[in-house]
């Protein structure tokens, strides 16, 4: 039985953690063209019980990109400023990815619930 519990436990945590994920992505995305906005990345970490648990939110350090456009009011002597360091290939991939992990944590905690319902239909015969 404990078996079943830690198993909705781990497939919880991996919910979570791909939320945070896809809630950083979301933002990345929503402020690409934001003049001097730093991509948001997190990692994750083994958790004690099992699971895994989001780490701290870092800011990648890749460099800007450099906009031309002369008329913007941040734009220097030559008429650049810099931009941000999001790439949408890489958002639209990430997302992907933590939205089908998510998805496959949730069949597992599905399917956990369901056999815990059941073993508790058995125990009540």
């Amino acid at each position: 039985m404990s078996e079943l519990l830690q198993s909705l436990s781990i497939s919880a945590s991996g919910m979570d953690a791909q939320a945070r994920r896809l809630r950083h992505t979301a933002e990345n995305i929503a402020n690409a063209d934001t003049p001097g906005y730093r991509r948001k990345t997190i990692d994750f970490q083994p958790a004690s019980e099992g699971g895994v648990r989001p780490g701290p939110m870092r800011l990648d350090p890749a460099p800007f990109t450099k906009v031309f456009d002369p008329g913007h009011p941040l734009a220097d002597a030559l008429g650049q400023y810099d931009g941000s360091n999001v790439e949408m290939i890489t958002e639209i991939a990430d997302a992907r990815e933590a939205q089908r992990s998510y998805d496959a944590n949730l069949k597992i905690f599905d399917q956990s619930r369901q056999m815990t319902q059941s073993l508790f239909e058995l125990l009540r015969r």
